[in-house]
């Protein structure tokens, strides 16, 4: 989408540390506008800053310093305005057990405010647009994870809210749920709401997001549409090499190639982005073995938002 300049979540400065001065910083002075309508994506690697910071724009975590701003709201000053205006879903199961499918959605309408004949229609609307109609007195135990999940959507959107906070909302559900959960984002999109989701799947946020930040260390490394940031490392091709022998004589003959932009190594593993796709493929399998060294395996595949990511944040393992 071609972005309106019409914010409707802003932060301004916004940080956020954990203990004293000398407590972890989260989030570091973070400035991010999100526009009304967009599909928005917040990724980075566990310990990036993504889930405090969507703490501190639903009034679940206090800044430590600066502002977040739900359209002229400010989230800290005025909490009960925020939480009007947005939906949350976080990324464990939150549902009432008490309650049935149903039952979920039409107490949540009352608790903000619907009448009961509003509440129920809203609850009618949303069990036929989450495919949820045949399970609506079914126990919340019951329920498939991906049915749980959809649930959860549904009831961050009883009372209508411009903006929906999606905090990984599809971590550990089966293909065929993703694929309708992704579907749903679009028609929710296209009914008018902003979504600000957090994701570790870079297929998902490639396939639905209009623009991404991409955040390490309580800061934003980059951010654009996904294409313009799949062009930013300026390469065609990504080429992985899984080899038998030297790793640092193979990365530098590989290194030395006119047409390779970097290579990276973990363990006997070569990961290379190029230019002039199979071409450089013949050439790198060519300097490789002339430099004695086996090539066990070989990839080619087209730039993605995994090696965007991986370019920024690094490869080392994150707890």
């Amino acid at each position: 989408m071609t972005r309106t300049g019409d914010a409707i979540i802003r932060t301004e400065d916004l940080s956020k540390r954990y203990g004293e001065q000398s407590g972890v910083l989260a989030v570091d002075r973070l400035n991010l506008a999100v526009d009304s309508r967009e599909i928005f994506g917040l990724l980075g690697p566990n310990g990036a800053g993504k889930t405090t910071t969507i703490g501190m724009l639903t009034t679940r975590v206090r800044p430590t310093s600066g502002h977040a701003f739900l359209g002229s709201i400010d989230v800290a000053e005025s909490p009960a305005m925020a939480k009007r205006v947005i939906g949350v879903v976080t990324q464990t199961n939150t549902l009432d057990r008490a309650l049935n499918v149903a039952e979920n959605l039409y107490y949540h309408g009352l608790y903000f405010g619907m009448t009961a004949k509003a509440s129920r229609q809203r609850t009618d609307e949303l069990l036929d647009l989450f495919i949820l109609r045949v399970r609506a007195s079914s126990e919340i135990d019951e329920l498939s994870g991906g049915m749980a999940q959809r649930l959860m959507i549904a009831r961050a959107l009883v009372h209508n809210p411009a903006v929906l906070f999606l905090d990984e909302p599809t971590s550990g559900i089966d293909p065929q749920t993703r694929l309708t959960i992704w579907d749903i984002v679009r028609e929710l999109n296209r009914r008018g709401h902003t979504i600000l989701l957090t994701t570790h799947y870079m297929e998902e946020a490639d396939q639905l997001c209009d623009r991404v930040a991409i955040m390490d260390h309580g800061r934003v490394m980059a951010e654009d549409t996904p294409a313009a940031l799949k062009e930013s490392i300026h390469a065609d091709t990504i080429i992985d090499l899984k080899i038998e022998g030297d790793v640092e004589n193979a990365r530098a003959a590989i290194d030395a190639l006119a047409t390779v932009r970097s290579v990276d190594v973990e363990d006997l593993h070569l990961h290379v982005l190029a230019l002039s796709g199979e071409g450089v493929a013949a050439e790198i399998m060519s300097v490789v073995t002339a430099a004695g060294i086996r090539v066990r395996d070989l990839s080619i595949s087209p730039p993605s938002l995994e090696a965007v990511f991986i370019k920024l944040t690094g490869r080392g393992l994150r707890e």
